[in-house]
């Protein structure tokens, strides 16, 4: 396996695959999952010529299970620090959910030369709780409610959250893949509780705000119109006003986690916007 030492000592955890010398894929997982989570993506994009390459965040996965530096300024540092040690130019950032927020806040700041394009997939941004800016947001009741279910029982709280509304399970007529509520248990479960716990935080409380106002490249929303977990109307529908060149796209009847059950029509809409 391959690791990356970071400035704290930290080991990351990523992948890396396809030629060197071609345009790099970048794919940002969600909570409290791992690159693993973008395997489809990832064959996919090789298929197509690409470098794809994606991490464990840290806390998360293969990553050592830090008990500090769980919080979105330092998981966008992680980023730059992958970015430069692979040399990555031009090259186009993917999150999902949590990955979402580290996406945009690492393009904020990132290196000229570094960044290309970025896409969001069912994502956090601007805030995900609920402010005076953002009224419509959620309330912290709810990432209370995620903070106790993990503390009292974090295996079944990670088998609750696929089989229901993550991947739109618990809708009447739904076609319920067992391979993936346990894929989703099996990357949770790898993680630390800890950075995970404080990963609420991060993913919940963090306004991107000031983020999306300063990233003038390409970024492309996607988000599934039933989102149970990152209500579009909090989140894409806002961070699209915020955004000098975005462009969104919504699916009707799909969930938050739409890129792994209908990865069809979610990779031809990225390889459309990469190849734009």
């Amino acid at each position: 396996m391959t690791y990356l030492t970071l400035f704290d000592n930290t080991r990351l955890f990523y992948k890396d695959w396809g030629p060197k010398d071609a345009q790099p894929i970048v794919f940002h997982h969600g909570w409290p999952l791992s690159a693993d989570d973008w395997d489809n993506q990832m064959l996919f994009f090789l298929d197509k010529g690409f470098r794809v390459i994606a991490h464990d965040r840290r806390g998360h996965g293969r990553s050592d299970q830090t008990d500090t530096g769980n919080d979105m300024d330092t998981y966008a540092a992680d980023v730059a620090e992958l970015a430069e040690a692979l040399d990555l130019k031009n090259a186009i950032h993917i999150g999902h959910s949590t990955g979402g927020g580290e996406v945009i806040r690492y393009v904020a700041r990132s290196r000229p030369g570094r960044v290309a394009k970025a896409v969001l997939i069912g994502a956090v941004p601007p805030i995900m709780l609920a402010t005076a800016a953002y009224p419509g947001g959620l309330p912290m009741a709810v990432f209370d409610g995620f903070r106790d279910a993990l503390k009292q029982n974090r295996a079944q709280f990670f088998l609750d959250v696929p089989s229901g509304p993550f991947y739109g399970f618990n809708r009447e007529g739904a076609e319920v893949s067992e391979g993936l509520i346990r894929n989703w248990w099996r990357q949770g479960m790898a993680g630390g509780a800890k950075a995970q716990y404080d990963c609420i935080t991060a993913f919940s409380e963090t306004d991107f705000t000031e983020d999306l106002k300063a990233v003038s490249l390409p970024v492309l929303l996607l988000h599934g119109e039933d989102d149970q977990v990152v209500p579009i109307e909090a989140s894409a529908h806002q961070a699209i006003k915020l955004l000098s060149n975005g462009t969104l796209k919504t699916y009707p009847g799909l969930s938050h986690g739409l890129f792994a059950t209908h990865p069809e029509a979610v990779n031809a809409d990225l390889l459309a916007f990469i190849q734009a």
